[in-house]
């Protein structure tokens, strides 16, 4: 989940619904093979013993599933209640309180990253900004998987799980994020869509993985 600044009404929300997440979200990959495949794909290909960020990471179910196989993971999510429900679920995760436009990380700190449905919460403007420090935390040649919903429009959340919230979900173009991605140093390697798994919201989801050019 990002935020900065202004984005304080997304921190709110996902600290409100925390706990509801979590329980909804905790076994999600056991039902998302081709996820499951992207990750098995991006630790592969990790220098070994380089820790894989998992960027916008929620309550840490991402981040988990790669430390079950032994990666070093760090989880850094905006919200403080997602990220204290992920310390209690995944005591093998490290996770940082923190901000896709300002990542707590040193420059180069990680082999790869992950940002799974985190960016749909930038507004179109930022994405570039989030690229950049997504660039800047990876080793040279350090690898970027990303994933968001396939579109143009904008879905708004004013209720979740019984929460008020005020929250947008920002679909976006495979062709607009790579263009983004390439202009900010990195080298798309692979793109794919596939439709909702029974049980998902109905859209379609595009992945991208990209890796680190230049200095």
């Amino acid at each position: 989940m990002e935020g900065h600044g202004g984005h304080d009404s997304v921190r709110h929300g996902y600290d409100a619904v925390a706990e509801h997440y979590a329980a909804g979200f905790r076994d999600e990959l056991a039902g998302k093979p081709l996820d499951r495949a992207l990750l098995a794909c991006l630790i592969e290909q990790t220098e070994p013993d380089a820790p894989i960020a998992d960027l916008g990471c929620g309550p840490g179910h991402v981040a988990g599933w790669l430390a079950e196989r032994g990666v070093r993971t760090v989880g850094v999510d905006l919200s403080a209640a997602m990220v204290a429900v992920g310390h209690q679920d995944h005591p093998a995760v490290e996770f940082r309180e923190g901000d896709l436009l300002a990542l707590p990380a040193a420059d180069g700190e990680f082999g790869s990253a992950v940002a799974f449905y985190s960016i749909i919460h930038l507004h179109p403007s930022e994405l570039r900004g989030a690229f950049q420090q997504a660039h800047r935390a990876l080793c040279p040649s350090g690898l970027f998987l990303v994933s968001f919903h396939i579109g143009s429009e904008v879905r708004h959340m004013n209720e979740w799980w019984g929460h008020e919230v005020s929250i947008d979900f920002r679909f976006l173009e495979p062709a607009h994020v790579v263009d983004v991605l390439e202009k900010t140093g990195f080298r798309v390697e692979m793109r794919t869509e596939r439709m909702p798994y029974a049980g998902e919201v109905d859209t379609r989801r595009a992945y991208l993985l990209a890796r680190r050019t230049g200095a």
